[in-house]
């Protein structure tokens, strides 16, 4: 890897996470690296910022937060194919970051860098956009929306609580009307986050697959369904008067959904790329550490492994 030019955006707010961002630009800046630095949160988004700033190609972006830091990385950088280096500093689960354990010594970090010891990881994202009518029609009406974790259809009402009246299809063909507090349509990535919450199964991340995962519906018969990358899913809201319906992307908002317009949600055409750092990388350990799955209250000897 080059280190020609990079992004270092830091958790808005948060002191730690500001001081480690200084510190990596500091250090990058004396190796002839251009830096582009800014805070990231809920109300702070330097990404459309950096990439107009950009005079030559984006070699690495290190993005020092948590998971929703991360997220909002991956929804602007993938289309962009910038490597992202996620590091837990001031960030609380941490499901998607290098612990900070493996990035305190930076300076290694950047010898591994440039001397191309690191792995890449793509995870697969999700895309989605409003149309008109049915899917004969094929013009979108809104921007296109990015998703690592999940797209999300819901209403939002600052005064009640209001039930939402959606329905689906998958590949032109009516599945289901859901009646409920909203679906979750999810990628492997996203199948640990708001997914797992709503008792939907976890997928492993070095998969495509697409879950579709009602939540809190009204009747016991709605399931969870797993989908293959291809599929496309339309969702329609009926009875929506007062116009509640939105799209969420990542648990933040994308768009106000109109009475007659439907949201396609599929594979998108681009990965986000995560830099692994740890040697021993396993998903099946970071389920047992971040779920904290307990096991068996009784624990056993097992003699055969011998």
């Amino acid at each position: 890897m080059q280190l020609k030019q990079a992004i270092i955006a830091h958790k808005a707010g948060d002191s730690l996470s500001r001081r480690w961002a200084e510190t990596c630009a500091a250090q990058l800046e004396n190796r002839g690296c251009r830096i582009l630095m800014g805070p990231s949160g809920p109300k702070d988004n330097p990404y459309p910022v950096f990439l107009a700033s950009a005079i030559a190609p984006i070699d690495l972006a290190i993005v020092l937060g948590g998971d929703g830091t991360v997220l909002t990385a991956a929804r602007h950088l993938a289309a962009e194919g910038i490597p992202i280096l996620a590091v837990n500093v001031g960030g609380n689960l941490g499901f998607l970051t290098e612990s900070f354990e493996s990035f305190k010594d930076s300076e290694q970090v950047w010898d591994r860098l440039l001397e191309d010891r690191y792995a890449i990881q793509r995870r697969m994202m999700l895309q989605a956009g409003l149309y008109e009518g049915d899917r004969t029609n094929i013009e979108r009406v809104s921007d296109r929306f990015l998703a690592l974790n999940e797209m999300c259809i819901k209403p939002a009402s600052a005064d009640r609580t209001i039930t939402a009246i959606l329905e689906m299809e998958i590949d032109g063909e009516v599945v289901d009307q859901y009646q409920g507090d909203g679906l979750i349509i999810a990628t492997p990535t996203g199948s640990t986050g708001y997914t797992v919450s709503a008792n939907g199964p976890i997928i492993h991340d070095g998969m495509k697959a697409i879950t579709v995962t009602p939540i809190c519906p009204m009747s016991l018969s709605s399931r969870p369904i797993v989908l293959p990358p291809g599929s496309v899913v339309s969702v329609w809201a009926l009875g929506d008067y007062e116009l509640n319906t939105k799209l969420w992307t990542d648990s933040v908002l994308g768009t106000a959904i109109w009475p007659g317009q439907r949201v396609d949600i599929q594979m998108a055409d681009c990965d986000a790329k995560f830099i692994i750092l740890r040697e021993n990388y396993s998903y099946y350990q970071t389920l047992r550490e971040k779920l904290q799955w307990a096991g068996a209250r009784i624990q056993y000897t097992n003699n055969h492994r011998n």
